[in-house]
């Protein structure tokens, strides 16, 4: 069993959500079976801005579900995203 790079993008539900308090959120959420690498704040439009996260998850079936549902647990969490998907 290998393991993959997962970049997930996490879209806040306003401009006004407090992304380091959601960005708290999303660490408290992860599965134990995932290896926080990173994450970034980055700039969309008008003030709103997406959380950019680097997570390495094991390669079987279904690697990213969990971590993409617990994300989409935490309140302010307006969408989750698998942007990418590497071997690691």
């Amino acid at each position: 069993m290998g393991k993959v790079m997962a970049v997930i993008k996490v879209m806040p539900d306003s401009v006004e959500r407090d992304v380091n308090k959601l960005m708290d959120g999303l660490k408290d959420a992860l599965p134990r079976s995932a290896e926080l690498k990173g994450m970034q704040v980055k700039p969309i439009a008008f003030g709103l801005k997406a959380i950019i996260c680097a997570v390495v998850v094991s390669d079987t079936e279904g690697g990213t579900e969990p971590v993409e549902e617990a994300f989409r647990k935490v309140p302010g969490v307006e969408s989750v995203m698998v942007e990418s998907v590497d071997l690691v």
